[in-house]
């Protein structure tokens, strides 16, 4: 399709198409209801090779390089850069914000099948190449704190559950 075009116009189109696609999809985002970002969700669901988040932390070393990308506030003005209390009902919201943020950059990704099509196959790659490298670091950062957030839930809640067994006559061990 831009295979005919000068290089200078065939980067403008593209520009001007992603810019087109990146904003079709956070709105997107922001129209889906909370419950189609769901952690039970299969998408969403921890995987395998994951190792329960390790493979973030030993791997790619996710905590020296994630903190210097930018970050976005969600939906309703949620911000996702620390935690402002520990309720459940908060820790389940941070966690569905991170599901939010999943999709959104997921889909962004889904671009470079337009890219592929309307561009040389040089082109098409050079331009996917970039758009990947622009989102999935940020996937990889989402998926993480899920895991983070996940353990920490789990954590809360043994604790409300040893502190309602005290209520009831029951020892609580180190509290």
């Amino acid at each position: 399709m831009l295979h005919d075009k000068h290089i200078f116009n065939v980067l403008i189109i593209n520009i001007l198409l992603g810019i087109i696609w990146h904003y079709a999809s956070f709105f997107l985002c922001i129209m889906k209801q909370n419950e189609d970002f769901s952690p039970d969700k299969k998408i969403y669901r921890p995987k395998k090779w994951e190792r329960d988040g390790r493979f973030y932390s030993d791997t790619l070393k996710i905590n020296k390089w994630k903190d210097r990308l930018p970050k976005h506030t969600g939906k309703n003005g949620f911000s996702k850069e620390h935690l402002d209390e520990l309720s459940i009902d908060y820790i389940d919201t941070f966690i569905r914000e991170t599901c939010r943020g999943e999709w959104n950059h997921t889909l962004n990704c889904m671009f470079a099948v337009i890219l592929m099509i309307i561009n040389s196959p040089l082109m098409g790659l050079f331009l996917s190449a970039l758009l990947l490298i622009g989102n999935v670091p940020f996937i990889f950062i989402q998926r993480y704190n899920r895991f983070r957030l996940e353990r920490l839930r789990k954590m809360i809640l043994r604790k409300q559950k040893n502190a309602a067994r005290c209520g009831k006559g029951y020892i609580m061990d180190g509290d």
